[in-house]
């Protein structure tokens, strides 16, 4: 089981129908933005907080979601393949959650124009988590990722490259990546977009104001084209 924390518009508790949360939505929100952490960490990342802070600017319901093998105090996220099916669980109940809320507001006149029954799926995390989210873009439909920390490969090992989960995530991508990361740094080709900040590690903590800029003029640009 998961744990789920959503802010945004009219947040409220206790959620229905969505595994391991811990809120449910309204429905009222512009768009719906799903986080989570890295390999061993949490949703307390610096660089998170400045995503997820970008997205409540923009009108949008974060999820903040801890995979289910942290909740249960792993550190290591075992085979790709369970991890992603667990994910795809979790962000298929949310959505569903989303639609329906927003259905209702709509049918019972007390939707803004921001909303609407087609409200946009945005799914991001850091490190293993941007793995994650762009392993499962295609098979949950999200409009876009958001990629912080992506680990291009291991340190030290850059014949072992990821890029191919990079470039296969089937929709639009933001990479945010510090110039520093022993985990490599993604070329501008590899990406929609790609954003290198000076001076940055993996931990993307010294500047987590210029990580909710680049974040947050992302999704104005990917909103602005779903209209």
């Amino acid at each position: 089981m998961a744990h789920v924390g959503l802010t945004g518009p009219a947040a409220q508790q206790p959620a229905i129908g969505v595994p391991g949360a811990g809120q449910a939505w309204d429905g009222r929100a512009a768009f719906l933005f799903v986080l989570t952490h890295g390999a061993g960490g949490g949703v307390e990342a610096p660089d998170l907080l400045a995503a997820r802070d970008a997205g409540l600017r923009l009108g949008g319901a974060v999820a903040m979601v801890t995979q289910p093998y942290r909740v249960k105090g792993r550190r290591v996220p075992g085979a790709a393949a369970r991890q992603d099916a667990a994910w795809v669980e979790i962000i298929t109940a949310l959505h569903e959650t989303a639609l329906h809320e927003t259905a209702l507001h709509e049918a019972a006149g007390t939707l803004p124009a921001a909303g609407g029954p087609g409200i946009p799926l945005i799914q991001g995390g850091r490190s293993n988590g941007a793995r994650v989210a762009c392993r499962t873009a295609r098979a949950v439909g999200a409009r876009a990722v958001v990629a912080l920390a992506f680990p291009l490969h291991p340190p030290g090992r850059p014949e072992r490259s990821r890029l191919a989960e990079l470039r296969e995530t089937g929709t639009d991508v933001l990479v945010v990546n510090g110039d520093r990361d022993p985990f490599g740094v993604p070329g501008g080709a590899d990406a929609t977009r790609v954003v290198v900040l000076a001076g940055e590690s993996h931990a993307l903590s010294r500047r987590p104001e210029a990580v909710a800029d680049a974040v947050g003029s992302w999704l104005r640009d990917v909103l602005a084209a779903a209209r």
